[in-house]
């Protein structure tokens, strides 16, 4: 998963309050064989490697699809799809009562991102415990909910747990690279193996900050994702002859353009949501009544000008665009023949490229200078506010954690719930991991080992609510 943070602030600092909320963390001995479960799946998870270089994800599917078997599953109930070699998913489906609910699906990524020992002070594929944390590449994107679901299986078929309805789990390949993306294959190749009322995934989580847990996020809409490459190009010449026109003050022109240049405010069912839940948890009034303001009428200037002065808020309220890539000139002595830029734009749901390319065409102001797209984005439409799956998550967030807010929420980074939604089912990021800063692309990648467990309990409770229809 790309990095989402989900709420009103950047959790830069969280995590070291976390330790103030929660009681120590257990030590090995004092864990219950549930949470030992659960530690010993994330713990082989990362261990294996899985990023995209290592073509891993098809181990890691058999050893999971090994565990569940042993527990019980029936191997008709679990299923092992190798997309490439050494790449594949595990399926695996808790059988409930024939009573005409459709499946809920849990879904995860077991694919990590690269890794580079040499840039790392802790071996990025050994799982570590210390301090009161977990590390490894993985630990909070994504193999803790891989592991989490997987003991939640586990534990229910050792039980004789059944739900009113079917319980799927998803493990798949390639969320963060490759072409072979897990949940598309599925979709393609076996697709009453995932079919379902709704998933859940990853893109929520809860926010700590300054010591105290705020809210628990509902990630239901994500932004899509789309490059542009501005050009410009020139018949060129010797440097010791400059002409009027070059390619690269076109190109420096056309960027400083971009970067002036904002898309119009325009919030849907789940960012008007957004808005108005924060205001209730923000600490600064005016930013509060900014955010009652906008929830209220997108048109609202003042109230926008003062939002956007948020990086996190200026995502929510548009979709936005920002040069990432320079190329230009071929030579130290030649007047450059061409020069480039890659623009990464993050689409609203309900805009289209074409529509940003028209407007950033606009704002560059240069017939000198072109717009492309490359490749095109994947349709990610909004998933609907269930009253009930809302309902569900408030009661098991007050249950656990008292006051705390559950806000809906749109990622401004990507997941691969992207292509559930797009086939037709609705995809919701929930998690109750409040796990502040994780690293989880770069450097030394941790959780606190207390919210994993609590994480566990939270997932436990609300998927067994969501598959008896309890809701008191």
């Amino acid at each position: 998963m790309e990095l989402t943070v989900s709420i009103h602030k950047i959790v830069c600092c969280a995590y070291i309050g976390l330790s103030t909320l929660v009681a120590p963390p257990l030590s090995s001995q004092e864990l219950t064989e549930f949470q030992q479960l659960a530690r010993e799946v994330l713990k082989e998870l990362v261990e294996i490697n899985t990023a995209h270089s290592a073509a891993g994800t098809l181990e890691a599917s058999e050893n999971v699809a090994q565990r569940l078997i042993n527990a019980g599953f029936s191997e008709e109930d679990v299923t092992v799809t190798e997309v490439v070699p050494g790449e594949g998913n595990v399926v695996a489906r808790l059988r409930g009562r024939d009573t005409g609910r459709k499946p809920i699906l849990l879904l995860a990524h077991i694919d990590v991102v690269e890794a580079d020992p040499a840039d790392w002070t802790l071996p990025p594929f050994e799982f570590i415990e210390q301090d009161g944390t977990f590390y490894g590449r993985g630990v909070a994107d994504d193999k803790d909910e891989a592991a989490i679901y997987t003991a939640i299986l586990i534990k229910m078929k050792q039980e004789g747990f059944v739900p009113d309805r079917d319980i799927i789990m998803a493990l798949t390949t390639d969320e963060e690279g490759g072409a072979h993306n897990g949940v598309s294959w599925l979709l393609q190749n076996r697709p009453g193996l995932i079919e379902a009322e709704y998933a859940l995934n990853e893109g929520g989580g809860g926010l700590v900050v300054d010591g105290t847990r705020v809210s628990n996020a509902v990630q239901a809409s994500e932004k899509k994702f789309q490059n542009f490459l501005i050009e410009v190009t020139n018949p060129g010449g010797h440097s010791s002859r400059p002409r009027r026109d070059n390619a690269i003050y076109d190109l420096a022109s056309a960027l400083i353009a971009v970067g002036a240049f904002k898309m119009p405010v325009n919030l849907n069912e789940i960012t008007t949501a957004f808005f108005a839940a924060s205001a209730d948890i923000v600490d600064d009034p005016a930013v509060a009544d900014a955010m009652r303001r906008i929830a209220v009428d997108q048109g609202d200037s003042d109230a926008a000008t003062l939002l956007s002065q948020n990086p996190q808020y200026n995502a929510m309220l548009r979709t936005t665009c920002v040069a990432t890539l320079l190329d230009g000139g071929h030579a130290s002595n030649a007047l450059p023949q061409r020069a480039q830029a890659n623009v990464n734009c993050r689409i609203l749901p309900d805009e289209t490229p074409s529509d940003v390319r028209d407007a950033l065409e606009r704002a560059i102001s240069n017939p000198n200078v072109t717009v492309m797209a490359e490749g095109s984005a994947q349709d990610s439409p909004p998933s609907p506010l269930t009253p009930d799956l809302l309902l569900t998550i408030k009661q098991v967030t007050n249950d656990m954690w008292p006051g705390v807010a559950v806000v809906p929420t749109m990622s401004t980074g990507a997941t691969d719930g992207l292509y559930l939604r797009l086939a037709g089912t609705p995809v919701y990021g929930v998690s109750g991991l409040f796990y502040g800063e994780t690293f989880s692309h770069g450097m030394n990648e941790r959780i606190p080992v207390q919210a994993f467990y609590e994480g566990l309990e939270f997932l436990d409770r609300l998927v067994r609510k969501l598959s008896t229809g309890e809701v008191s």
